[in-house]
C-alpha cells in the first residue's frame, strides 16, 4: 500500500484529493497548521502539523516525511498578509521539501501549480510557485505538475466564494474585468488527475494545464453561476471599471493585514485581470480527457437553499462587521466628547467620581470592543464582549436610570438589535 502525504490537506483541492487517494485505496496522511482542523476535515486519516513559513530548511521534513511514499502538494496562499507569507510557504518551504524527499527516497512528488506561471512574475504567487516548479523539474524526483485554471468546488473557497459572492448581488450585477478570459475546472478532475499521476507513466516528469477546452469572458462565468445558484436574473449588467476594482482590492488589502483572507484582494483581481487560461492539449493527448466545461462543472455541484446562504451572508458579511465595529466607536466616542452630559446622568446614584470612572471605562470598553471586531484572531472574543457588554448596559442602565425604558427614542429597545446582529455575526465567523 502507497503512503500518501498531502499538503494542505484539508484546504479546497487537498480535502478532495484525500478523499480520492483514500477512495484509490491509499494509506493517506494529512499536513496542515491545525490538527482540529485536519480531525475535523477528515477523521479517518493520520495526520501531521507544521508551518510550512517555519519549515525552511530540509532537515525540517524530516519527521514530516517518515514513511512517506509519495508527496502531493495542494498548499497554497493567494497573497501575503495576517497568518500567510507566500515566499516562505509556497517556494522557500517547498523548494527545501523537494529537496528533502530527495534525501529520504519519496518515489514520487505531485505539485499543484497554476497554468502561466513564470519566474520573475510581479504577481508573487505567480512567481514562487514558478521557482517551485522549476526547481521539481530540476531535481532527480519522479514528480508531475498539473496546473488547475478557476477551480470550482462544493465548498466555497477562492474563486469559488469570489463567484458566488459576486453573483449573490441583488437586482444588478457588477462584474470587474469583465472581458477577462476563463477557462474553469472542477475540484474533482484535480483531484482525480493528482491520484492517476500516482501511478500512470504517461504523467511522470511533465506538467500539464488542467482547463475546460474553451475560454469565455467572466461576465460569462459570472452569470451562469448567478443561474445555477437559482438568483434572479440581474435586471443591469455593468463592468465597475479598473479603477473601483483597484480601490475595493485595496480595501480588501487591509482586512488581510488584520488576518481576513478575502477574496477580493489585490493577487485575486490582478489574477482575473490577466486571465486564468491555459492549454488542454497535453493533457488531452496523454489520457484522451478533457475537463467538463463550465456549465456540465456547475452541474455536478449541489445547489440548494445553503449554497444561497452562503453567497447572500458572505456579501454582507464584511458590510454588517464593520457596522458594528463602527457602532462601538462611535458609542464610545460619544460618551468622550458629551461627558459632562453622560456624568450629570448617572451621578446623582452613584455620585461624581464614580460616575466619571464608569464614563471612561465604559468608552474604554466600547472602543476596544470596536478594535477587537476588526482583527480576525479577536472577532470570536470581541462579538461575545459585544453581546456581554450590552446586557451588562442594560442591567446597569435599568437599576440606575430606569426611566430611560420610557424614553421616545428607545435607546435601551435599540440595545437588543445590537445583541441580536452579533449573535447573527458570530455565526459566521468559522475559517476554513
Amino acid at each position: 500500500m502507497t503512503t500518501i502525504l498531502v499538503l494542505g490537506g484539508y484546504g479546497q483541492i487537498g480535502r478532495t484529493i484525500v478523499a480520492e487517494c483514500v477512495k484509490a485505496g491509499h494509506w493517506v496522511v494529512g499536513f496542515g497548521r491545525s490538527m482540529a482542523k485536519g480531525q475535523a476535515s477528515n477523521p479517518a486519516i493520520a495526520w501531521r502539523v507544521g508551518d510550512l513559513r517555519t519549515l525552511t530548511r530540509p532537515q525540517d521534513f524530516a519527521p514530516i516525511l517518515k514513511d512517506i511514499d509519495v508527496v502531493i502538494n495542494a498548499s497554497g496562499a493567494l497573497q501575503t498578509g495576517g497568518q500567510d507569507n507566500v515566499a516562505r510557504s509556497q517556494q522557500t518551504a517547498i523548494i527545501a521539501l523537494i529537496d528533502a524527499c530527495e534525501a529520504h527516497g519519496v518515489q514520487r512528488f505531485i505539485q499543484i501549480s497554476a497554468p502561466n506561471v513564470s519566474a520573475g512574475d510581479p504577481i508573487e504567487f505567480y512567481a514562487t510557485k514558478a521557482a517551485a516548479d522549476a526547481h521539481l523539474a530540476a531535481s532527480r524526483l519522479s514528480h508531475t505538475i498539473l496546473r488547475p485554471g478557476l477551480v470550482l468546488s462544493p465548498t466555497a473557497y477562492g474563486g469559488t466564494a469570489l463567484l458566488r459572492m459576486l453573483a449573490a448581488v441583488p437586482i444588478a450585477q457588477p462584474i470587474a474585468y469583465a472581458n477577462a478570459p476563463v477557462q474553469t475546472v472542477g475540484v474533482d478532475v484535480v483531484a482525480k488527475a493528482a491520484v492517476r499521476a500516482i501511478t500512470d507513466e504517461r504523467l511522470t516528469n511533465k506538467a500539464f494545464d488542467l482547463v475546460e477546452a474553451r475560454p469565455q469572458p467572466l461576465r460569462t462565468v459570472v452569470l451562469d453561476v448567478r443561474e445555477w445558484l437559482g438568483f434572479a436574473k440581474p435586471r443591469l449588467t455593468f463592468d465597475v471599471g479598473r479603477p473601483v476594482a483597484r480601490l475595493v482590492a485595496r480595501v480588501a488589502d487591509v482586512a488581510g493585514r488584520l488576518g481576513w483572507r478575502s477574496p477580493l484582494r489585490t493577487t485575486a483581481m490582478r489574477v482575473l485581470d490577466e486571465g486564468v487560461v491555459g492549454d488542454p492539449g497535453p493533457w488531452r493527448e496523454a489520457t484522451g480527457e478533457t475537463p467538463a466545461p463550465l456549465r456540465a462543472t456547475l452541474a455536478a455541484l449541489p445547489s440548494t437553499p445553503q449554497e444561497r446562504l452562503y453567497a447572500r451572508s458572505a456579501l454582507v458579511f464584511p458590510t454588517l462587521l464593520c457596522l458594528l465595529a463602527a457602532f462601538w466607536f462611535v458609542s464610545g466616542l460619544i460618551g468622550l466628547l458629551s461627558r459632562e452630559d453622560a456624568i450629570a446622568l448617572i451621578a446623582g446614584a452613584v455620585g461624581r467620581p464614580m460616575a466619571t470612572l464608569f464614563l471612561f471605562c465604559g468608552a474604554a470598553i466600547d472602543i476596544v470592543v470596536a478594535a477587537g471586531l476588526l482583527w480576525r484572531r479577536t472577532v470570536v472574543a470581541a462579538l461575545l464582549a459585544s453581546i456581554g457588554v450590552s446586557l451588562a448596559y442594560l442591567v446597569m442602565g435599568t437599576i440606575l436610570t430606569p426611566e430611560i425604558w420610557l424614553d421616545p427614542l428607545g435607546p435601551f429597545v435599540k440595545v437588543f438589535a445590537v445583541i441580536g446582529l452579533s449573535a447573527a455575526l458570530l455565526t459566521q465567523t468559522g475559517e476554513r
